[in-house]
């Protein structure tokens, strides 16, 4: 009995101890929650966003002036700028149009009562390219020369119809009814020269000359050189040589001479006879050279002439 006294004594103890503790516990103080952080910019934080909302401001002042400022220069429209005025076939300027750099355009035209003006201080270069962009003609006017290049070049009349010049790689035509050369020295060719007439200007001379080398004329069906009004003078240096291959040669005149021929002699003639001697025929060389012989009563030319012989 006294063993279980004592337990239950110990038990009660142990728990109002812990009834002690609990209600120790219950009475503990809080931690106290007095500390206040303030929320939002203060001090050099707040005077800088003044700063930068103040320099925003003066800056969309200053954007907003400049604009305002460029749209009434450059005379800013619902049509255009300036004297750049845009309709619906395309773009329309007056006055001077200064670009800096290439300009792509399909078709450019003057007003009707004025002339088209394309200035540079270097050179103009008008280019035209394919689908592929590939260069196929090019025009350039430069201060010392007009360059063109293409695959064939066509100057037209007035009305673009008739064709008047055309030049490839294989020839250059001229398709007019006359070509007037006015330069004091005529016209130079270095190669040949194909046409049906040539003809001089009237009361002025027809001059052909190769100076240091031969002049040939030919054509199929013959060659006609006449002067209808004035004289006709052929010259050369050497050999002056008319061939006929089929036909022959025809030299149809009132009076015609053959000056400078020299004057042949045969043997058994004397020589004072040939002195006194006031008519001559005509005799020719079989190698086709002409020369005079004295007339006799029958025929004083010889094959063993000696201009015959030394021809």
């Amino acid at each position: 009995m006294e063993q279980s006294a004592t337990l239950d004594i110990e038990t009660l103890k142990i728990t109002q101890d812990q009834y002690i503790l609990a209600s120790h516990s219950l009475h503990l103080q809080r931690p106290a929650c007095d500390a206040v952080y303030p929320v939002g910019l203060y001090g050099w934080r707040k005077r800088c966003l003044y700063f930068l909302l103040l320099l925003l401001l003066v800056t969309m002042i200053v954007n907003l002036a400049l604009t305002v400022w460029i749209l009434k220069v450059m005379n800013f429209s619902v049509d255009g700028m300036g004297s750049l005025r845009l309709k619906q076939n395309g773009i329309h300027l007056e006055g001077v149009s200064k670009f800096q750099r290439p300009l792509y355009v399909n078709d450019i035209q003057s007003r009707r009562d004025s002339w088209l003006l394309l200035r540079s201080d270097k050179n103009v270069t008008l280019n035209a390219r394919n689908k592929e962009g590939q260069l196929t003609g090019q025009l350039t006017v430069g201060p010392e020369a007009v360059e063109v290049q293409c695959q064939r070049l066509e100057v037209r009349d007035g009305d673009g119809g008739r064709l008047l010049f055309t030049a490839d790689e294989e020839e250059v035509a001229m398709l007019t009814d006359r070509l007037t050369v006015t330069g004091a020295e005529g016209a130079v060719f270095e190669h040949s020269v194909e046409t049906p007439l040539i003809q001089a200007r009237t009361s002025e001379d027809l001059r052909l000359e190769s100076p240091t080398r031969s002049l040939t004329m030919e054509a199929p069906r013959g060659v006609e050189v006449s002067a209808a009004r004035g004289t006709l003078g052929i010259s050369s240096r050497k050999d002056l040589q008319l061939e006929s291959t089929e036909g022959e040669i025809l030299l149809d005149a009132s009076s015609i001479r053959l000056g400078s021929l020299p004057l042949g002699t045969h043997a058994g003639s004397p020589s004072q006879a040939i002195q006194k001697q006031a008519v001559y025929e005509v005799c020719v060389c079989p190698s086709g050279k002409i020369y005079l012989s004295p007339a006799e009563s029958s025929s004083s030319c010889q094959a063993m002439s000696n201009i015959c012989l030394w021809s």
